[in-house]
């Protein structure tokens, strides 16, 4: 959810925050099990699987036998992002999501590693666990940038590439090529983390005419307060290194959907511009009024064009 635009803002409100309350400890609103009777945001036991050494939440929806799309969420985010979209595309999908290590209910890689290179062997992994030999793919904000880090590196297990809001440009706190440097009160996330500023980034990502529920507020700050997930957020921004998407997305060679919100605070719509440069084959759909999260804010209005999309 948290990409490279947005992570001045991120750094500077969590440092404001963080003076204002410091020496308070921050705690969950609730405790997250294993047992979805008592963790609401758990479908079944068996969601917990194992891939490449680390443990995954993850769900399958839709006909075994039906076309598959991978989704890939972004920072901060988990695989519960993508629910109204799977509601619509499992009746003639096989819709597989999953939470990064750290993220959502996926307990912090073992390796300790959050590099692209780390998720593109995940979804190898998982690919090999469900015995793909491709899919299409749905990635928004850094799941874009994983999505296409991985069409890179195995093309021919990429039938088509959906770039919601996609991050990779470079910003003031991230160059290619160049590991960033987290500032010290950053680094104390783990430590104390307010409610109110984990409400004010996720209002922030949607759009000034959006408001997210009650219970999207809980998921988000429920989940970011599990153990080990506020740590495992700043290992995989510092371990961030950009490559140029110039060089990247001129080798793609997929069908590619890119879907933004005109009101995105996060990733502007104008970096769309850069994306369509480097990708002449690729089409834009705009959404009036709607931010950094399309697919969160209005899943019902978003989704038709991703249908026609994957079904051509």
């Amino acid at each position: 959810m948290m990409p490279s635009a947005l992570r001045p803002l991120l750094i500077s409100c969590l440092a404001l925050t963080l003076a204002a309350v410091a020496g308070c400890q921050s705690s969950t609103r609730l405790a997250l099990s294993d047992d979805p009777a008592s963790n609401p945001y758990l479908k079944s036991p068996n969601d917990l699987i194992t891939a490449a050494g680390a443990t995954l939440h993850m769900r399958v929806d839709g006909p075994v036998d039906a076309p598959v799309v991978i989704f890939l969420h972004g920072f901060g985010a988990s695989l519960h992002t993508w629910d109204g979209w799977t509601n619509g595309l499992a009746t003639d999908f096989r819709v597989i999501r999953f939470d990064l290590p750290g993220a959502g209910l996926s307990p912090p890689d073992p390796t300790g590693q959050y590099t692209d290179d780390r998720a593109i062997e995940l979804i190898e992994a998982l690919m090999a666990r469900h015995d793909l030999e491709s899919a299409a793919f749905i990635g928004h904000s850094l799941g874009g940038r994983i999505a296409v880090a991985f069409a890179v590196h195995a093309p021919r297990r990429v039938e088509r590439l959906v770039l919601v809001a996609p991050d990779g440009y470079a910003s003031p706190f991230f160059q290619y090529g160049q590991r960033p440097r987290i500032p010290l009160l950053a680094r104390l996330a783990p430590y104390v983390l307010p409610r109110a500023f984990v409400m004010v980034m996720v209002r922030h990502a949607y759009g000034p005419r959006s408001r997210p529920d009650p219970a999207t507020l809980d998921r988000y700050y429920d989940l970011i307060m599990r153990p080990g997930a506020r740590q495992a957020l700043l290992d995989r921004m510092s371990q961030t290194l950009l490559v140029d998407p110039a060089t990247l997305l001129p080798q793609l060679h997929q069908p590619v959907l890119l879907v933004w919100g005109q009101r995105d605070r996060i990733i502007p719509v104008e970096t769309a511009a850069d994306y369509l440069q480097a990708l002449p084959h690729a089409d834009l759909v705009e959404f009036d009024d709607l931010g950094h999260l399309p697919h969160e804010e209005a899943p019902a209005l978003t989704l038709g064009p991703i249908q026609s999309f994957l079904t051509p």
